[in-house]
C-alpha cells in the first residue's frame, strides 16, 4: 500500500483541484485544512465526505501539526495566505513563512520522498511579452511593498535552503494567475463575476500571465515524480495585457468589455486615495497603492521549463473562463 500524499490548503481553490487530481490517479490522500474550513466549502462537497484522510491544523500553531505528516510519502504544500489588501499584515508572514518552516521540519523528520512547494510566479523577475521573465530572473516584487510577495520570496529561499542543508527532496512550483471552476470563495475568479456584473469600467496599463487551475494541478502532481530536486518551475500559459484579457473574458461571458484605459498616473492617484481612506476609516479600502502599482506593470512569464520537465498542459484561457463561469452559473453565483 503506497504511503499517502499530504496536501495542505486542501480546501482552497487550487487545493481542491490537487485533491481531485491525486484521487483520480489513485493516490491515497491526507487532506489538511484550517480548523472549521470544511463547513465553509459552499457548494463543494465537504472534504470529510471524500475518500481520503481528513485532518485539521493551524499552520501558525505548530503544536496542532503534530502527527499530520506521520506515515506520508510526500507532501504538497499549497496552503498560503494570498492577501494583498492590506498590503502589510504580520498574519501573512505567520502563515506563508513560519507555517512553511514548521512543515519543512515535519517533512525532514518524516523522511518524505518528495516535498512539492507551491509558490507564486511573482517571486521571479517579470518581463515583456517579447522577452518574458523566467525562473532565472531575480525577484523584482520588493518595489510593491506587499507582504504576500515578500513572504513568498523569502519562503522560496527557505525551501531552497532545506534542499541544500538537509538534502530535502523538494521541487518548487510557481503558478501564475489561475482561472477555472470550483472557486467557491471566490478568489481569483471573482474578476469574472465583476466583469459580468459591469463593475470594471476600465482596464489598467499592465498585464499578467493566466493559466487554467486544472493545468496547475496536473503539473503539481506530476512534480511528485518529475522535475529536478531544488528546481523551480513557473506554471502558467498565456501572457495577456489587461485590455486583451478583459476582451477575451467578456467575449466568453457575452458582455461588453471595459471601454476606458486607466492611465498609470490615474491608477496611482486612486491607489493613494484608497490608502488615505483606509487610514481614516481604519479598514482596507477597495484597493491600495501597492495593488495599483502591480496593475500598471506587465507581469509576463515564460513557462517553457515546466512544459518540458513537468508536462504542464496548456488549456486555452478561453476554456478556463468558460469552465469557471459555467460552474458559477450552475451554483447560482450569477
Amino acid at each position: 500500500m503506497p504511503r499517502p500524499v499530504l496536501v495542505t490548503g486542501a480546501n482552497g481553490f487550487l487545493g481542491r483541484h490537487l485533491v481531485a487530481e491525486l484521487l483520480r490517479r489513485g493516490y491515497p490522500v491526507r487532506a489538511l485544512a484550517r480548523p472549521g474550513s470544511a463547513a465553509a466549502a459552499g457548494p463543494l462537497p465537504p472534504l470529510p465526505a471524500l475518500p481520503l484522510d481528513y485532518r485539521e491544523a493551524d499552520l501558525t500553531r505548530p503544536a496542532t501539526l503534530a502527527g499530520v505528516a506521520e506515515g506520508c510519502g510526500a507532501i504538497i504544500h499549497a496552503a498560503a495566505l494570498a492577501q494583498v489588501n492590506p498590503a502589510r499584515d504580520p498574519a501573512v508572514w505567520a502563515v506563508n513563512y513560519a507555517g512553511t518552516e514548521a512543515l519543512l521540519h515535519l517533512a525532514r523528520q518524516g523522511g518524505v520522498g518528495r516535498f512539492v512547494y507551491v509558490g507564486t510566479a511573482n517571486v521571479f523577475g517579470f518581463g515583456s511579452k517579447a522577452q518574458p521573465g523566467d525562473e532565472t530572473r531575480p525577484y523584482a516584487g520588493q518595489r510593491y511593498g506587499l507582504d504576500y510577495m515578500d513572504s513568498k520570496h523569502a519562503t522560496t529561499g527557505l525551501v531552497q535552503n532545506a534542499v541544500a542543508d538537509w538534502q530535502l527532496p523538494a521541487v518548487l512550483v510557481h503558478p501564475t494567475f489561475m482561472l477555472g471552476p470550483a472557486d467557491a470563495k471566490p478568489t481569483s475568479n471573482a474578476l469574472l463575476l465583476a466583469l459580468h456584473r459591469g463593475r470594471l469600467p476600465g482596464y489598467p496599463a499592465g498585464g499578467k500571465n493566466y493559466v487554467h487551475v486544472h493545468d496547475v494541478a496536473v503539473a503539481t502532481v506530476n512534480a511528485l515524480t518529475q522535475g529536478r530536486v531544488g528546481e523551480s518551475y513557473i506554471l502558467g500559459n498565456q501572457n495577456l495585457s489587461y485590455q486583451e484579457a478583459f476582451a477575451l473574458m467578456a467575449s466568453v461571458l457575452g458582455v461588453a468589455p471595459p471601454r476606458w484605459p486607466l492611465p498609470p498616473t490615474l491608477a496611482r492617484a486612486y491607489g493613494a486615495a484608497c490608502d488615505l481612506q483606509a487610514r481614516l476609516l481604519g479598514r482596507p479600502a477597495q484597493l491600495n497603492a501597492s495593488m495599483a502599482a502591480v496593475a500598471n506593470d506587465g507581469h509576463y512569464f515564460s513557462v517553457e521549463k515546466a512544459r518540458a520537465e513537468l508536462a504542464l498542459p496548456q488549456t486555452p484561457i478561453a476554456q478556463a473562463v468558460a469552465d469557471a463561469f459555467a460552474w458559477f452559473k450552475a451554483h447560482h453565483y450569477v
